[in-house]
């Protein structure tokens, strides 16, 4: 089932923010993710670039679009041009009637006619803008069409001036408007009917991917997908930040983490649940699992205009490390002599929060200073290998004077796990 764009009227102030950061006479071109190669001669399931889609809506793949502050000339969009066959093989391409009510650009014009267009318009403008994804932390193989054609342009129209679009897009796309916390609202809600589910169905001996079986359905049924691979991961397994395998046999006594989120219309949910497959915490699961909710309980508040991520990072490697001492992981004194947050790191390696939206990890800096309608995650853990304990509990968070936990009705408490969880 596809889920309906957004209104046109969302897409046209989208781009209304980016042209107005543009200089007079410049323009911004920003094209459609690639068509991946799976295996033989199939694809991936091809899924739009993020920034494509914040822009325009269009889902369909070989499109580009050109954002134009030049006088008289109009931003104008490309796309493929359908044809019988490919819609024999393939299903229907977007006729630019289509395209315009999704999108809401008048000058719509298909593909092939791109080359001439944009020889024409580099007579017109000095000022050229060229997207990259610049996610720190990404280091593709894969050189994205964004760069390609911006390389391209480069070779091809060597005196022009270039700059950057993506801390343009980094900006605007940071803060949400209504619609898109109403989209990831609607994620967060298929989130917490799978959660629910898995509490409900899961059991001992099974294999952790069941578990993913069943948050496959609950998506599926409702439109959505996964906004990124699950992990599933019982006792030590969940030492490993990243474990995906999602292969190993659940046992008794085993503390299982989640971290899963469901992707609907283009918005992601990101939420992290650790329970107890029989059903009851153990003495020591409790209270690890406790600790790290009261920080967590904590944490939130801090979630207002002006605070960044990096003042939240080092607040709740303090708190950590202040739950890990009573815990018996860490003595007072080393950590005295160490500097506050430093010890911790061995037990809570990572950090507590990242943007959220059309991306999991979302465009925005770590010490870009929060306005309000940002949202971001919320997610301190701790990870005792030694034990085979790895907890992790994530909320995702709207900035405000008083933040707003969008998943408060995702049950967290023990005794609500231990309720829900009952066989």
């Amino acid at each position: 089932m596809r889920i309906a764009s957004l209104s046109s009227d969302f897409y046209s102030g989208n781009r209304t923010k980016i042209e107005q950061k543009l200089p007079a006479g410049a323009i911004a071109i920003i094209h459609s993710n690639d068509e991946m190669p799976r295996n033989g001669d199939q694809y991936f399931p091809f899924r739009q670039s993020s920034d494509l889609l914040y822009l325009t809506g269009i889902e369909q793949e070989q499109t580009v679009l050109v954002i134009s502050k030049i006088d008289g000339w109009p931003t104008t969009l490309f796309i493929r041009r359908p044809n019988k066959m490919l819609e024999t093989w393939e299903g229907k391409k977007l006729e630019i009637d289509e395209a315009r009510k999704i999108c809401g650009i008048e000058k719509i014009q298909f593909l092939e006619t791109f080359e001439g267009w944009l020889k024409e318009t580099m007579t017109l403008t000095n000022i050229v803008y060229l997207n990259s994804n610049e996610y720190p932390k990404f280091f593709p193989s894969i050189i994205s069409r964004d760069e390609r054609l911006g390389n391209e342009v480069r070779n091809r129209f060597p005196l022009h001036e270039y700059r950057r679009l993506a801390p343009i897009l980094w900006e605007c796309r940071a803060v949400k408007e209504k619609e898109e916390i109403a989209r990831i609202k609607d994620a967060i809600s298929v989130t917490s009917e799978a959660f629910r589910a898995v509490l409900k169905e899961s059991k001992a001996g099974s294999k952790e991917f069941e578990i993913e079986a069943i948050m496959s359905y609950h998506f599926t049924r409702h439109g959505a997908t996964h906004a990124y691979q699950p992990i599933i991961a019982a006792d030590v397994s969940a030492c490993t930040l990243h474990y995906t395998t999602n292969h190993q046999v659940i046992n008794d006594n085993s503390l299982v983490l989640l971290d899963f989120g469901a992707e609907y219309g283009g918005y992601a949910a990101d939420c992290s649940r650790t329970f107890p497959i029989s059903g009851h915490f153990t003495l020591r699961q409790r209270q690890c699992y406790e600790a790290v909710l009261r920080v967590m309980e904590k944490t939130i508040p801090l979630y207002t205009p002006g605070n960044t991520i990096n003042s939240i990072n080092k607040q709740v490697y303090i708190w950590m490390e202040e739950e890990a001492i009573e815990l018996g992981l860490l003595k007072a004194d080393e950590v005295k002599a160490a500097g506050e947050g430093v010890l911790i790191q061995k037990y809570f390696m990572h950090g507590t929060a990242h943007f959220l939206g059309l991306d999991v990890h979302d465009v925005g800096r770590k010490d870009m200073p929060f306005k309000e309608g940002m949202v971001l995650t919320c997610e301190p853990g701790i990870y005792i290998k030694e034990e085979g304990i790895g907890i992790r509990i994530e909320d995702n968070i709207m900035v405000a004077d008083e933040p707003v936990n969008l998943m408060q009705l995702i049950p967290k408490k023990v005794e609500d796990i231990e309720r829900l969880g009952q066989k």
